[in-house]
């Protein structure tokens, strides 16, 4: 205790002078209008700095597990392709490949199919409507209502674009409807999220007469033309009557991991826009035409 009055009597000038300085300081920044905008463009620009070489650290050291998991399923997908090669080799070899309709819409499909990748620079999940930003615009060629996926399986759709960005609806939104169907049935219904839990989500209108269990895949249906089929979506949970006891509710455990999403892929799909166009088509025509009674 000695010695810690001594040091301050011998140094009391120098700590008077500190308490000085900072109350001066603090007096400047205060009651000047310049100084306090000085110093908090600076604070500004300080903590933006820390806040990108935070990002960059996080992101740097969750690469391993990233390059795990898109290891993981390249090796799953390298095995899809595999099967199906083996299927249309050996189909092919059975039928006219030409007359074969089925075979043809495949082929047709992968053919038409082009991925443009991008990254993940804003993204929510505790929003009732989340929205996600990606760093690839329309001079990438991307454009509204093109479906977005990740290695994992379905992330959401295309709402607006720029030249050099654009904002995704993910399935995490309220607004979000994406046509699905249990993996291996017929039956099929509309993907819907109803906030909360961002690893949950539920599938509407499932037919009362279809056969379900827990843990079935569920996917994509293929009757957009947004995504096509076979994309996944998530497990059953849970089975679930709906309000009106007119069909199933399933509560589905998303295979996408939306608070860790990095990297995407946007669907570029060169028959989507003509099937657009015949849809749109067909609306106006429907409108134009009387009503005969």
């Amino acid at each position: 205790m000695e010695n810690l009055w001594s040091f301050l009597i011998r140094h009391f000038h120098w700590l008077l002078f500190l308490i000085l300085e900072a109350v001066s300081v603090v007096m400047i920044f205060s009651y000047n209008n310049y100084q306090a905008s000085v110093w908090i463009s600076s604070a500004n620009l300080v903590a933006g700095k820390t806040y990108a070489w935070q990002a960059e650290i996080e992101h740097f050291f969750s690469l391993t597990e990233q390059n795990e998991l898109l290891t993981k399923r390249n090796i799953e997908l390298e095995q899809e392709l595999d099967a199906l090669r083996q299927q249309l080799a050996d189909e092919a070899a059975a039928k006219d490949f030409a007359n074969d309709t089925t075979l043809k819409k495949m082929r047709d499909t992968l053919a038409n199919l082009q991925l443009i990748t991008a990254k993940v620079v804003s993204n929510s999940i505790s929003s009732s409507h989340n929205l996600m930003t990606l760093d690839k615009g329309s001079t990438d060629g991307v454009k509204p209502d093109m479906g977005v996926i990740c290695g994992s399986g379905i992330v959401g759709v295309v709402y607006l674009t720029s030249l050099h960005y654009s904002v995704v609806i993910p399935a995490l939104n309220m607004r979000s409807r994406i046509s699905c169907a249990v993996r291996g049935k017929d039956y099929f219904g509309y993907l819907t999220w109803t906030g909360g839990d961002p690893t949950r989500a539920y599938v509407e209108d499932m037919p009362r007469h279809a056969k379900l269990k827990k843990g079935d895949w569920v996917e994509t249906s293929g009757y957009s033309s947004i995504f096509p089929h076979g994309v996944k979506v998530g497990q059953i949970e849970k089975i679930f009557n709906s309000k009106d006891g007119l069909s199933y509710r399933l509560q589905i455990h998303l295979s996408t991991d939306f608070s860790r999403l990095r990297d995407v892929c946007i669907i570029d799909d060169n028959s989507m826009v003509e099937r657009m166009r015949l849809k749109e088509a067909a609306n106006d025509s429907l409108m134009l035409t009387p009503i005969k009674e």
